[in-house]
């Protein structure tokens, strides 16, 4: 019976989410409530937070990082970047894109992250995309703005997916080896870096020619006759 008591959290999540309640106070409930019916009990319930916090303090790097960008972004973070790229009139969204991705790669490669999509992609990059749409005198079409989004994204995704694996020692390249070695296979992590090297190379080029050309496209779509 006490085995099927420590379920009422899911439950409870369920039942919340369903009716559309507060989401924090209904994972916050489901938390008390998982940890009395368990046998844990309020202490240790704390007690494993602290421990999780700790061994994963990393993860909270985030908190800092959007910290900081809300605060960039409120002084005129999102502005400062679009009038930069407005002085260059033949710098297309694309462009701009691709652009990203190679740094993107290259800083990736090093295990080096820019606060993904919500750190940089949404308060730089797309501000920069926009901007060299008006540039042109032209009024940002709501569709083209939400195809910019999707490439802007998926671009720092590609990048990052594929770059981290290149840092000797980081979590991609150790699960890499790790698998590997589980099946048979005694690789170094520089062996694996060495042979990763085309596969990312492949991949930035593959997307970087596909969102030009998807952007180029749909410019011409929403923009045909209106000046550009």
């Amino acid at each position: 019976m006490e085995n099927y008591l420590s379920l009422l959290g899911v439950l409870i999540v369920i039942v919340g989410f369903a009716l559309k309640l507060d989401s924090i106070l209904i994972v916050m409930v489901a938390l008390v409530v998982t940890a009395l019916t368990g046998g844990l009990g309020i202490g240790g319930m704390l007690e494993t937070l602290g421990t999780s916090f700790v061994n994963n303090r990393g993860m909270a790097i985030f908190i800092i990082i959007m910290l900081a960008t809300g605060t960039l972004e409120r002084n005129g973070l999102k502005e400062s970047a679009a009038s930069l790229i407005k002085r260059f009139r033949k710098v297309s969204a694309g462009m701009i894109i691709d652009i990203y991705g190679v740094f993107r790669m290259i800083f990736a490669a090093f295990n080096v992250s820019f606060g993904g999509v919500a750190g940089f992609v949404r308060p730089i990059i797309m501000p920069m995309a926009l901007g060299t749409v008006e540039s042109k005198g032209l009024e940002i079409d709501p569709r083209h703005e939400e195809e910019l989004k999707g490439m802007s994204s998926a671009m720092e995704n590609i990048c990052w997916f594929f770059g981290q694996v290149l840092f000797v020692g980081g979590a991609g390249a150790l699960l890499v080896q790790s698998t590997l070695k589980d099946l048979g296979y005694e690789v170094t992590l520089g062996q694996l870096a060495l042979v990763e090297i085309p596969v990312a190379i492949v991949a930035l080029v593959v997307a970087s020619g596909y969102f030009y050309l998807k952007e180029k496209k749909i410019a011409k779509k929403y923009y045909s006759g209106k000046g550009q």
